[in-house]
């Protein structure tokens, strides 16, 4: 199975620049079965972090199955979050630009 260390080594390469134009976000992935990472998209690029972000736009609490089935694109995540199998606190519009981003 797909580990979390792969999905974000795989995040900066699948990166959508253009979308991410003007933005200045900070997206906190909680992973209840392994280990938090933190996205910072700001001004076209992507940085991706182990563990905590210190204040996070949006914080998307998800297992790693679910994470790994989002970022394939094996899972829709809206359908996720419907399912209870993705919780998001803060700002709930960004993580609909999670697929603009990183298209899977």
């Amino acid at each position: 199975m797909t580990t979390v260390a792969e999905i974000t080594s795989q995040m900066e390469s699948k990166f959508n620049s253009a979308a991410a134009a003007g933005l200045d976000l900070v997206f906190q992935f909680n992973i209840t079965d392994d280990e938090n990472f933190n996205v910072t998209v700001k001004d076209g690029s992507c940085a991706v972090a182990q563990g905590e972000a210190a204040d996070p736009n949006v914080t998307l609490i998800m297992d790693k199955e679910t994470l790994v089935g989002v970022m394939t694109g094996e899972t829709d995540g809206m359908q996720a979050f419907m399912g209870g199998k993705l919780r998001a606190e803060g700002d709930m519009m960004l993580a609909l630009k999670l697929g603009e981003l990183f298209p899977a």
